[in-house]
Order: C-alpha cells, then structure tokens, then sequence
C-alpha cells in the first residue's frame, strides 16, 4: 500500500562505443571509482559518468535543468559497490555536445532518443531510472518506450502530474500560449548567475549546505554561445510534456514498476501535489517529503542516498563487492 513519511554493450553504424571494461564484480579497493567517458552517438558526442561492475543490476541517472551527470558525483560511488550506475549529458547540457540548433531540433523526443541510444550502447539492458526534473520526461519517454527493462522508479522532484506544475511556470505558460519574440525574450532572465542560484536555495532552509560551484559551473555551460536559445527551445517543447502526462499516468498504472519518490517539500516548480499524485497510480509506492527545495538530492543528499540504497536493495538486488 502507498505510504509516505515525513522526512550487454552494442554497437551499430554512427555509435562509437567505449572499450568495455573486464566484467565481473569488483574488489573492495575499486568501489567507488567513477570513470568519465563520452561516445559519439549518431555523430552526437555524449559525455557520461559510470561506475560500478558492468554485470551488476543497472541504475540510470537522469538529470535536470539548469545542471547534468555533475549533480550525481556524489550519488555515484554511493551506489557503485553493489550496481552498474550510468549517468549521461543530455546534448546542450554538461560536457556533451550542443550542435547547433540548425541540424538538432532540442525537443525532448531527441534528448530521450540519444540516452536510449546511449543505453543500447552500454548494453544496459535493465535498469532502475533515477528521474529529476527534465529526467522525468526523458525517463518516461524510456519507459513507455520499453517498460519491460525498467525495474525501479526512483523520483525526485520530477512531475507528471498537471498539479505538479507549480506558480512558477506561468512565464513559461505564457510563451507556450503565446511563442512571441517578446514572451520568448522575456525568459532569458533565468539564465542569469543569481537566477540559477535562486533555483538552488530557493526552498532551503540552510543554503549552505548546497555547494556553490553547482549553479556557477550551470551558468557558464549555459553563457556558451547559443546555449541560452537551447534551453529556450526546450522551455517551449516542455508543454508537449504534459500533453503525454495521461500516457505516462497509464505506464505506471499498467506496469507498476516500484517506485520511491523523493521530494523537496519547498519546490516553487513542482510542489508537493505532484509527488503525492503518484500514490493514485501507484499501489505501492514510497514517498519521502523533505524539507528542502528543488534540488533536494544537493541539501540533503545523507537523507536520500540510504533511502534509495535500501529500496533498491529491496525491489532489485544488487550485486556482492569481492573481498
């Protein structure tokens, strides 16, 4: 019953895959490393953090706006004893490539298509999803997609819900209503230094817990040439996000994958009813509502790591580090 609590790799013409390391369970002395590698997936190249024994259960990361894989370096080698933890840039974001706008059309459909390309090519053949803001619609995508190689659902401040969606979209609204130059120009506000770092302690009952160099390594990803216009393309794809909310709502009532949600209590962009609107799908879901803002997993990382390592022991198992 729904309860909450306060607190194989591949490779095909245009994918350049990595040398797979030797397989097999780790020794204590190697837990924990985390290798940075990229692969130039149909002449897209895309940077990736992954850790742990390739033939351990998988665990996919996917990350937000305004950040990339880097809000997990801590959650990696968390996890990386007893799971094969992959965690991509999507293009535009992070290290990965950002083509120009004239030969990749940013919408989430495209984000969603690389990372499944990029999971082929890692042979991650099941995997639990661990979705985040933009890694919800990227992560649903997947698992409508193909729902029988997801596992686990760990979510954390990522919506599909209409009443997820929080006061603080209604500029973005307001473009999508209306995709004028002006409403359109009108959101470049968001991209500036503080406005990032609002994003971060906004919610946060003790921003410094929240390590600065998130939001200003975010900020000089984004002041990159035409990054802006990126993420201003992806602020007006977002409304075909929740045109599919009703298709993903029947994925989880369909399928019900195991799911732990993780929510920072103080979200001004996906408040407390989109977390517990889960529970209406879900039969068994767990819910954790923490007081924190958006960017739980950053303050309250201690809360969250334990909570996601228990249930993932729980409903997938993980593999045994060799001693």
């Amino acid at each position: 019953m729904a309860g909450e609590s306060g607190s194989g790799q591949t490779s095909s013409p245009g994918v350049s895959a990595p040398a797979a390391p030797q397989r097999g369970l780790r020794t204590e002395a190697e837990v924990g490393v985390v290798h940075h590698r990229s692969a130039d997936i149909d002449g897209v190249r895309m940077f990736y953090r992954e850790a742990g024994p390739r033939d351990a259960p998988g665990v996919l990361l996917l990350h937000g706006f305004p950040t990339s894989s880097f809000q997990f370096r801590h959650l990696i080698p968390a996890l990386s004893d007893r799971y094969h933890v992959v965690a991509p840039d999507y293009p535009g974001f992070g290290l990965s490539d950002s083509p120009d706008r004239g030969v990749f059309t940013y919408t989430f459909d495209a984000l969603a298509n690389k990372v499944e390309r990029l999971v082929d090519v890692l042979g991650l053949s099941s995997c639990a999803l661990y979705v985040f803001d933009y890694g919800a619609p990227v992560g649903f995508r997947l698992a409508e997609r193909r729902p029988e190689r997801v596992t686990a659902l760990v979510i954390q401040n990522g919506n599909a819900y209409e009443e997820g969606l929080g006061e603080a979209w209604a500029p973005i609204r307001r473009y999508w209503a209306d995709p004028s130059p002006t409403n359109r120009e009108a959101l470049r506000e968001v991209f500036t230094l503080e406005a990032l770092r609002s994003q971060y302690v906004s919610g946060e009952p003790d921003p410094t817990r929240l390590s600065p160099e998130a939001w200003t390594l975010d900020h000089l990803r984004i002041s990159r040439p035409g990054n802006a216009d990126v993420q201003l393309d992806l602020f007006y794809d977002y409304r075909n996000n929740v045109a599919r909310y009703p298709r993903w709502q029947e994925y989880l009532r369909t399928h019900q994958p195991p799911a732990l949600i993780t929510w920072g209590a103080n979200d001004a962009f996906f408040p407390v009813p989109g977390a517990r609107a889960y529970l209406r799908d879900l039969k068994d879901a767990e819910l954790h509502v923490l007081e924190a803002g958006h960017f739980a997993l950053e303050s309250h990382g201690e809360v969250i790591t334990p909570l996601m390592r228990d249930f993932l022991d729980r409903k997938v198992g993980g593999a045994q580090t060799r001693h």
